[in-house]
């Protein structure tokens, strides 16, 4: 019996998040530059994002480009963000088959005019679609994120719309960049680095964690459905006890 066969499907984690790490490793691993792994991680995206769909996972955000990644030689970072145009133009047909709903959150404006009007394109053509957001973290950091909430709500303080008492944690979380989506249940990591690398940090307060030393390139629906059954095997207590929770 695989993996998809033993998840229930009536506690399925909501929004699932996957830092999708290891594809240079991957290629140097088999003598080829680093840009061969992030192609052949394009085709593990496919895959992951088919199947999450196919058992009725509602949203799915994967951290595709941090913000620190402007760092990286010239050269990968130009090849990455045109992988970027030729995947979206490839996959929108499938991604409009499948009934996906296309997002992306982080500094949009960093990225390059002709990535921009092709990410917008095709996040609008899908827009009207009701099966699976898929949410693609772009020149996105969490730390900026956190302070780009701050920012706005004191803004909001300063113009008298609101008052410092009535700051909540609702608050903040409706001036953060997922302010419409629920937070991450369950975070995936490939590869086998165990951080978080700035990555939703408010958001995964509460969210199962999960490691797995696979590469991204190799990790397939299958790999992600054995995560779903480890996270269902976990006790969520959220600060209670276990007598409690049951």
């Amino acid at each position: 019996m695989g993996y998809k066969e033993q998840i229930d499907l009536s506690k399925l984690p909501k929004h699932i998040a996957i830092i999708m790490d290891g594809n240079g490793r991957w290629a140097k691993g088999k003598g080829k530059l680093r840009v061969f792994g992030h192609h052949n991680g394009v085709v593990s995206v496919s895959d992951v994002v088919e199947g999450a769909g196919e058992i009725g996972i509602d949203y799915l955000t994967l951290y595709t480009f941090s913000a620190e990644n402007w760092n990286r030689p010239k050269l990968e970072v130009a090849a990455i963000m045109e992988l970027l145009v030729s995947t979206i133009n490839k996959e929108i047909k499938k991604l409009m088959d499948n009934n996906v709903r296309l997002n992306a959150i982080g500094d949009l404006e960093m990225l390059p005019g002709k990535c921009y009007k092709e990410l917008m394109g095709a996040i609008e053509k899908t827009s009207k679609n009701t099966g699976l957001t898929l949410t693609l973290a772009l020149s996105y950091g969490s730390r900026r994120e956190i302070m780009h909430a701050a920012q706005q709500i004191a803004n909001k303080v300063l113009k008298g719309e609101l008052k410092p008492e009535d700051i909540t944690e609702d608050v903040f979380s409706a001036n953060l960049y997922t302010y419409n989506m629920p937070d991450p249940e369950l975070l995936i990591r490939t590869s086998g680095e165990y951080r978080i690398s700035n990555y939703l940090l408010w958001q995964i307060a509460y969210a199962e964690l999960y490691f797995t030393n696979k590469l991204w390139p190799d990790f397939r629906r299958e790999d992600l459905y054995e995560a779903i059954l480890d996270y269902q095997q976990r006790e969520r207590r959220f600060g209670k006890t276990s007598e409690q929770v049951k």
